[in-house]
């Protein structure tokens, strides 16, 4: 038997053991069962002192929480706190503030217990090691089952990360290799039109020399019949 208590508890021991009566005489599981999904206020805290005697018995006495049951809880009254509340016609009204002590027991069941517990779920195909069992299996089923997507994930992001370095690798070698030779295509290009452009200059600009030093035929046209004319005149004379 192992013992568990908690003092002054700002509850009710009339609440208090209302709770406790609902663990009292079963098993530790099915306990914390009912203290879990229970909606009364003193429920956390008998859940924790419960917790707390299992504990106790598995680090002191050695015993497996499997093989315990609540064989004894009790709840008595601690100290009561007076208060006032102010009424009426400056009157005030007394406020008590209880308090509880609350103690809860585990034991084993004996092995005659045990062993008819063990053949029941046996029977009913329900037992706690079987049922240990189911969950181990369903956890490590889903280890597995996160661990192999987790690694296929991987895997196709790493094949992923090649093909675009593949592909990064291929397009910077076609880019390396297109652009000189475009460019010395256009370089060339861009030469031979530029010295062509510079003969044709060159053709233009001698050619409006040789205009400029040679007068038009007009010219030399009205420079000979200027001639003739004097010519007459003077014969006349």
């Amino acid at each position: 038997m192992t013992r568990a208590t908690l003092r002054y508890d700002q509850s009710s021991p009339t609440k208090v053991r209302q709770v406790l009566d609902l663990v009292r005489g079963l098993d530790v599981a099915e306990a914390r069962e009912i203290l879990r999904f229970s909606q009364r206020g003193a429920s956390t805290e008998v859940a924790k002192l419960l917790d707390s005697a299992i504990a106790n018995a598995e680090h002191n006495d050695h015993i497996a929480s499997d093989e315990l049951f609540v064989s004894a809880a009790w709840a008595n009254e601690g100290p009561t706190a007076k208060r006032f509340r102010p009424r009426a016609r400056g009157r005030g009204t007394r406020i008590r503030k209880r308090t509880a002590h609350i103690t809860i027991e585990v034991s084993r069941y004996s092995d005659d217990e045990l062993r008819a517990r063990s053949d029941r779920e046996a029977a009913a195909g329900t037992g706690a090691a079987a049922e240990r069992r189911r969950r181990l299996s369903r956890g490590r089923r889903v280890a597995a089952s996160t661990a192999a997507d987790h690694d296929h994930d991987h895997d196709h992001d790493e094949d992923d990360e090649l093909a675009t370095e593949a592909l990064a690798e291929a397009a910077g070698t076609d880019g390396e290799t297109d652009t000189p030779t475009h460019g010395d295509g256009e370089a060339d290009e861009t030469e031979a039109l530029a010295e062509a452009a510079g003969v044709e200059a060159e053709t233009d600009t001698a050619a409006a020399d040789d205009d400029a030093l040679e007068p038009p035929a007009a010219e030399a046209a009205a420079t000979d019949d200027a001639t003739d004319e004097d010519d007459s005149s003077k014969g006349a004379k």
